[in-house]
């Protein structure tokens, strides 16, 4: 279709009251290619700090229709994120500029290299697409309505790439909001504990079948303008192929955490900017340790973390939520008095069982450093976990691919937990290797599971950690007792009837307890399942994956977990020499 341009080369520009809307602007990078952009800027005269993000989702493509379940659940839970915005202009993980451009911000999207209306080769965090970033960052500081003063804001994708972007420090980036991000690809994203899981498949193919680049007609238009929302090319199937990397297929090659991981990870030594880093308790599979991981991680001396609740979406656009972006950036970015110069470095919406209430924490580091570090140790005995050390051994066994082993603890007194996970495990396999998934629960008096909304599923459990014992070396330079880090560099196969000692990393949990409820840890061959949730299974579905408690990170492929390897019989050993144990981030009285 053929299209006519402003001077500067705007598709067209709105004046929509006090926001100028400038469309599928091109920004030219170095090797020549032209991305496009959508600006929305302040009406008024003069120059603005800049929010900016850039992501494969498709700049023109309407949050309401690109995830519909998603935000009529939002809208409806939280009516604020409505309030003071048609949002029309609403798209996916990205802020709404109509609850920003009023307050004095220029908000510019991109579409990456290869989706949406940008062409070109599509490689999810490449190098040259990190370079393009890079490269927007500092076009959109030499913009007449910019004050040259950059930051960046959204979710994910548009959360993860700021990591990398900032390790090659932009002159004008000058903070970083990074919500709900991942900071490992490998143990966070594609194996977690060295196990293949089923969610880079259904990312890979969501995104290649939804908003690639040349998908023509079957792409959809953009509702204000018209325009094409996949690019005014329309492809065949197989030359879209031909115009992006198999993110997933060169993952599957990549078994190991080698240089194709290695070199795909951010660099935390170069990350200087200024942090924000926002995660959710319930993000486990995908979007929980990057946060706080990160957190630990970056060079920044100026760095704040903040743990929240609920879907993976919703406190982004919340007042709660808005509210923290904006005084982080009104003090970066434009140097107002927001009151964040007194903000506490750690931030967290802790959850309570009873009524599930949500109660604000703050701390001066992460972990907390008021943590009482708590053992429960595991009895196969009786299926108990207790307080003080088992003296007698005992073991337990299951099904490697099918089974599960519970151990539960009641609380004599009420409990709050906040931080970091892990376990000690002594294991055995009557095959050569077994993985293990582990699963903290919590249960009421009477029996009742107590779940939680998670980002992506309704009913998460309370912390979730997995390994894959033959990849059970750790790195004894990361490590620590509450986050064992494994090298997962190489195979060390079990040799069935030897007794394995394996520390397992659990992602870290909120999680206050009365008296008399009980907290369980399952040892078990399988993703975990909200029994309850599978009478829904059918209709309740996020991404093509039925929501059944993992969400769709789960770890079903069969070609990654073959019955005659980790089918066999998996014993724990625990007591005396077998000293199993659970490790709790407990909070003083």
């Amino acid at each position: 279709m053929g299209e006519s341009r402003t001077a500067d080369g705007a598709f067209r520009v709105d004046v929509d009251g006090a926001i100028t809307v400038e469309w599928d602007v091109p920004i030219e990078v170095s090797d020549g290619l032209q991305l496009r952009a959508d600006v929305f800027r302040p009406t008024r005269p003069g120059t603005y700090p800049v929010i900016l993000s850039m992501g494969p989702y498709g700049k023109g493509l309407p949050f309401q229709r690109a995830y519909a379940q998603a935000w009529e659940l939002m809208v409806t839970k939280y009516p604020e994120v409505a309030e003071g915005s048609s949002c029309k202009y609403a798209n996916f993980e990205t802020v709404d500029p109509e609850r920003w451009v009023p307050d004095g911000y220029v908000c510019v999207r991109i579409d990456t290299r290869g989706s949406g209306r940008s062409p070109g080769y599509l490689e999810f965090f490449s190098e040259r697409e990190i370079r393009d970033l890079y490269e927007c960052i500092e076009w959109a500081a030499a913009q007449p309505w910019s004050t040259g003063e950059v930051g960046m804001n959204g979710i994910s994708y548009l959360a993860i790439n700021q990591w990398y972007v900032a390790a090659l420090r932009p002159p004008h980036l000058k903070a970083i909001c990074v919500w709900e991000a991942l900071a490992d690809r490998y143990r966070d994203a594609t194996y977690h504990g060295g196990i293949w899981t089923d969610f880079t498949d259904i990312f890979f193919g969501a995104v290649t079948a939804s908003t690639q680049y040349g998908l023509g007609e079957k792409g959809g238009r953009n509702p204000i303008t018209g325009q094409l929302i996949c690019g005014d090319e329309d492809l065949t199937d197989e030359e879209r192929a031909e115009r992006r990397a198999d993110y997933a297929g060169i993952a599957k090659q990549h078994p190991f955490f080698d240089e194709f991981h290695r070199t795909r990870n951010p660099d935390w030594s170069r990350i200087e900017v200024p942090v924000f880093s926002a995660g959710n308790w319930g993000g486990q599979g995908l979007h929980l340790r990057g946060n706080t991981v990160g957190f630990e991680q970056v060079a920044s001396s100026e760095k704040w973390l903040e743990m929240h609740d609920d879907t993976h979406w919703c406190h982004f656009y919340t007042n709660y939520g808005l509210e923290l972006q904006k005084r982080f950036f009104g003090h970066f970015l434009k140097g107002e008095d927001t009151g964040w110069d007194k903000q506490p470095r750690v931030q967290l919406r802790t959850r309570h069982a009873e009524g599930r209430r949500i109660v604000m924490r703050t701390a001066g580091d992460w972990p907390l450093p008021e943590t009482q570090w708590t053992r429960l140790h595991l009895d196969a005995a009786d299926g108990s976990l207790k307080p003080i050390g088992v003296t007698t051994e005992a073991s337990a066994s299951y099904d490697g691919m099918q089974g599960r082993l519970s151990f539960g603890y009641t609380t004599p007194r009420a409990i709050e937990l906040a931080g970091p996970v892990a376990a000690r495990l002594h294991v055995e396999s009557s095959t050569s290797d077994a993985d293990l998934f582990l699963v903290v629960r919590a249960f009421e008096p009477g029996g009742t599971e107590i779940v939680f909304q998670g980002a992506i599923d309704p009913n998460t459990p309370i912390a979730q950690g997995w390994l894959r014992v033959s990849q059970r070396a750790l790195d004894p330079e990361l490590s620590r007792p509450f986050l064992p880090v494994h090298t997962h560099e190489r195979a060390q196969p079990m040799t069935p009837g030897t007794v394995y000692e394996v520390d397992v990393e659990i992602l870290p949990t909120s999680l206050a307890l009365p008296a008399g409820y009980t907290l369980q840890l399952d040892v078990q061959g399988h993703d975990y399942v909200f029994p309850p949730a599978m009478d829904t299974a059918g209709s309740d579905v996020s991404m093509g994956s039925a929501l059944t408690g993992c969400g769709p990170f789960t770890h079903k492929d069969a070609a990654f977990r073959p019955a005659e390897t980790y089918g066999g019989t998996v014993t724990i050993h625990t007591g005396g020499r077998y000293d199993s144990h659970l490790l709790l981030p407990v909070m003083p009285d």
